[in-house]
């Protein structure tokens, strides 16, 4: 049977299954305070101030100072582009290649 009503916690609850993915499927990168340590494509979980997981993806543009790079993340109006890289506490930093990755493993040596 369905759900009564939409869960506005759902994505938020699976950023920890991402976490894991990311951590088992990908490579896991150290948690800096430095913008250089952060590239086009690597994945960023925060928690955010009210308590909640919330995951993006860094971008290859720079925030308006030209100090950072920006993150791609939905936290409720849509995908945004957003200088938030160090907006809340960072809790994991992946880098991940997909599909491509899996397509290697299976290959018969």
């Amino acid at each position: 049977m369905g759900a009564a009503h939409t869960d506005t916690n759902i994505d938020h609850r699976r950023v920890r299954n991402l976490m894991a993915l990311f951590s088992r499927k990908g490579v896991v990168l150290p948690i800096s305070d430095s913008a250089e340590d952060y590239a086009p494509g690597d994945i960023v979980a925060w928690t955010l101030d009210s308590g909640l997981d919330h995951i993006g993806v860094v971008t290859y543009k720079k925030s308006p100072d030209g100090a950072r790079l920006m993150v791609v993340h939905n936290i409720g109006a849509g995908p945004q582009l957003e200088d938030d890289l160090f907006s809340w506490k960072i809790i994991g930093h992946y880098r991940y290649f997909g599909a491509l990755k899996f397509a290697d493993e299976k290959k018969p040596r």
